[in-house]
């Protein structure tokens, strides 16, 4: 409690004599601008060139391939109709790995297991190129998925605007010892 006349400001006087300052404008930029004198006068006299031509003239006349030029195929992540492995889900796929993979020895004996992850690009022909490991577990492991994604038969393309086109895809490979 306070006492009349009192100069000593109470707990509840000092936060109210608080002020918060405020934030000062943003500084006005001004702009300079320039007068140009625009009385400038034109030349109104133009030449025109002689129109007229030697009739003996000889042009050479080249003529233009209009089959399209063969460039590298650009490569979709995604498109209308994305490549099959002879069904639509890929588990023809899957089912042909199981049946096709040979577990290393080497990575038997030392119990290893895991998924490979391999990346490839289904080609507009159906078959598979650019095979890579996108991340592996043992170097023997990433060897055979390679191997039996690099025999792999045939795929159905992918689609874009009713032509087929190269489609980057990406599948793991289960290595499981049972």
């Amino acid at each position: 409690m306070q006492k009349k006349g009192s100069t000593k400001p109470s707990k509840s006087d000092s936060s109210s004599k608080e002020t918060i300052q405020p934030v000062p404008p943003p500084p006005v930029s001004t702009q300079t601008l320039y007068i140009i004198n625009d009385d400038v006068d034109l030349d109104d006299n133009i030449e025109l060139f002689d129109t007229e031509f030697d009739e003996h003239i000889t042009i050479n006349i080249i003529e233009f391939n209009h089959e399209e030029e063969e460039e590298e195929e650009e490569i979709f992540a995604i498109v209308e109709e994305m490549p099959n492995f002879k069904d639509a889900n890929n588990n023809k796929f899957r089912e042909y790995i199981t049946n096709n993979l040979k577990y290393p020895d080497i990575a038997a004996e030392n119990g290893i297991q895991g998924k490979v992850f391999v990346a490839f690009v289904v080609e507009p022909d159906g078959s598979v190129s650019n095979v890579r490991v996108v991340r592996g577990i043992d170097p023997s492991l990433d060897k055979e998925a390679l191997r039996v994604i690099k025999s792999s038969p045939k795929w159905i393309p992918g689609m874009q605007r009713g032509k087929p086109v190269r489609v980057s895809f990406t599948f793991p490979v289960h290595f499981s010892l049972k």
